[in-house]
C-alpha cells in the first residue's frame, strides 16, 4: 500500500510541476520551516500550487513517536482536515439540488423531524450556520464520550435532538457542528447511501483524489496516517483522539495536502458544482460563505476553510483570480496555524516577512516571585497555584498536576505552545488566563 500511495505522490507531482516557471522564494519558506522544526514550534506538511501545479512542497515533523523511535512525516502522510470537511459536505448538497432531489429552501422536517425547529429550519440556514441548532458536538458533557467508543448515528441523532436551539432560525450566525452532521443524515437519506460512499462516489473518485476518504476508525501509522503530538518541557507526547464517528460529515475526514490544493482547484474549476451554486459558497455573510470562509491575506481574498480541534489542525485557501491554492496539515499545533499561514503568504508575494526567532525569555526569579500565590476566579470552579522551582513558573489547577509554564515576555506565559495563555499583574494581583478566545480574570488570595 505504502508504494502506491508515493507512486501516487510521485505521478501528482510531475503532473502539477511541469511547464511553470514562477520565481519564489522556497529559501525562505525553507528557512521558515526549518524553524519551526528546530524550535518544535510546529509538524505538518504544506502544498503550494498555482494553475494546479505544485510549486513548493515541504514536510517537518514525524508522524509517530515511539520513545527514541520516530517516523518522519513524508508527502504522502494522511492527516485529520477537520473541518474541511464541510466544505465536501457542502459540495454534496449542491450536487444534489443541482439534482433536484432537494432544494436549499426545503425544511429539515422532511429529513429529520425530531429536531427542534424543524420545520421553519431550511437546509440553506444550516450551510450558513444560522440554522439556531445547538452544536452538541462540542458541549462539555460530551467530553468522556468523544475520547472513547464509537457512536452510532441513532444515538448521536437522538443527542442532537435534545439539543434546545440557540435562536429562532434565521436570525443570528453561530457556527454549528452539528448542523453539517444533520446535513450528513440528509444526504444519507436522499442517495440511501453512507456518507463514505457518497464521498468517494461523488468526490474523491471523480476528481482523482487517491488519498482522501471518510476515518471509520481511530489513526493508523500503518496506512500512512498520523498521530497527534503536543510538546512540553520533556518532549513530545501524543495526543488522545475523538472517534470519527462522533464528527461524521462535520469534520471526520483524512487527507493530504496534495489532495486537498487538487480539491480546491477543481471545485472552482466547476468540475464538482455549478458556478451558480460556487457563488452561493463564497458568499460571506458575518464572516461564514455557504460552504466556505474568507481569508484576507497580503490584500487578497482567499477563499476555503480551516479545521482541526486540539494539537490537529488544517487549512485550504484558494485565490480564484490567481488560480493559487495553499493547503497545509499539521498533527502538532503549537505555534497558531493563523500566523504560520500568513506567513507563507507574506513568502509567497515577496512581501516583509521576518521569520520568528522564538528564543528563550528568562525572568529573574525575584520578579516570578511576585506571580506566586493562589489565584481564584467567580468565573472558574477551581482555584490556580502558581510556585516557582529556580527559573521556572509552574501552574497546578485544583488538585491535578503541576505544569511548568513557557514564558513569552517578563509578565506573560504559556501552555501548549501558546493555546493557553497567562498574563500577570503583580501591583493588582491578578492572573488574566487567555484560552479559545475567552479570557477569565483572577484575583490573588491573601
Amino acid at each position: 500500500m505504502k508504494i502506491k500511495i508515493l507512486f501516487a505522490i510521485s505521478l501528482t507531482l510531475a503532473l502539477f510541476t511541469a511547464g511553470y516557471a514562477q520565481t519564489l522564494d522556497k529559501a525562505k519558506l525553507d528557512q521558515f520551516f526549518d524553524r519551526l522544526a528546530e524550535k518544535n514550534k510546529a509538524m505538518g506538511s504544506l502544498v503550494i500550487a498555482k494553475d494546479g501545479k505544485v510549486l513548493y512542497s515541504r514536510t517537518i515533523g514525524f508522524g509517530e513517536i515511539n520513545g527514541a523511535e520516530k517516523r518522519p512525516l513524508t508527502a504522502a502522510s494522511r492527516f485529520k482536515i477537520g473541518s474541511i470537511t464541510k466544505m465536501f459536505t457542502a459540495v454534496i448538497i449542491y450536487q444534489l439540488a443541482e439534482e433536484k432531489k432537494l432544494s436549499l429552501s426545503d425544511t429539515l422536517d422532511k429529513f429529520a423531524p425530531q429536531i427542534p425547529n424543524a420545520s421553519r429550519i431550511t437546509i440553506a440556514q444550516i450551510l450558513g450556520h444560522r440554522s439556531g441548532i445547538h452544536d452538541v458536538l462540542v458541549e462539555p458533557a460530551q467530553q468522556a464520550l468523544q475520547a472513547a467508543a464509537p457512536i452510532s448515528k441513532e444515538d448521536l441523532l437522538a443527542r442532537i435532538a435534545k439539543g434546545s436551539p440557540d435562536f429562532e432560525p434565521g436570525t443570528m450566525h453561530r457556527y454549528s457542528n452539528t448542523g453539517y452532521a444533520v446535513l450528513g443524515f440528509v444526504i444519507e437519506k436522499l442517495t440511501g447511501k453512507s456518507y463514505i460512499e457518497v464521498v468517494k462516489e461523488r468526490i474523491t473518485s471523480r476528481i482523482g483524489l487517491n488519498d482522501t476518504y471518510v476515518a471509520t476508525a481511530k489513526m493508523d501509522p500503518t496506512k500512512g496516517e498520523v498521530f497527534s503530538y503536543a510538546y512540553f518541557p520533556d518532549g513530545w507526547k501524543q495526543e488522545r483522539e475523538l472517534h470519527p464517528s462522533i464528527l461524521g460529515s462535520a469534520g471526520a475526514i483524512i487527507s493530504t495536502p496534495y489532495d486537498m490544493v487538487k480539491f480546491i482547484h477543481e471545485l472552482f474549476g466547476g468540475k464538482l458544482i455549478s458556478a451558480e451554486h460556487l457563488v452561493l459558497m463564497k458568499t460571506i455573510r458575518e464572516g461564514e460563505g455557504m460552504g466556505m470562509v474568507p481569508f484576507e491575506w497580503e490584500g487578497k481574498t482567499f477563499y476555503g476553510e480551516s479545521g482541526g480541534g486540539g494539537v490537529t489542525g488544517a487549512w485550504v485557501a484558494y485565490l480564484p483570480e490567481e488560480k493559487v491554492a495553499i493547503a497545509y496539515t499539521t498533527n502538532a499545533k503549537i505555534y497558531p496555524v493563523a500566523e504560520i499561514m500568513k506567513g507563507i503568504a507574506a513568502i509567497y508575494y515577496n512581501r516583509p516577512f521576518e521569520i520568528p526567532a522564538w528564543d528563550k525569555v528568562e525572568v529573574a526569579p525575584e520578579i516570578l516571585d511576585k506571580y506566586v500565590g493562589v489565584y481564584s476566579s467567580p468565573d472558574a470552579p477551581k482555584k490556580w497555584t502558581i510556585t516557582r522551582d529556580g527559573g521556572t513558573l509552574f501552574v497546578q489547577p485544583g488538585s491535578e498536576s503541576a505544569a511548568a509554564l513557557e514564558a513569552t515576555a517578563q509578565d506573560k506565559f504559556q501552555l501548549f505552545g501558546g493555546r493557553v495563555v497567562f498574563e500577570f499583574d503583580a501591583a493588582k494581583n491578578q492572573m488574566i488566563l487567555r484560552r479559545g478566545g475567552q479570557s477569565i480574570v483572577f484575583m490573588k488570595e491573601k
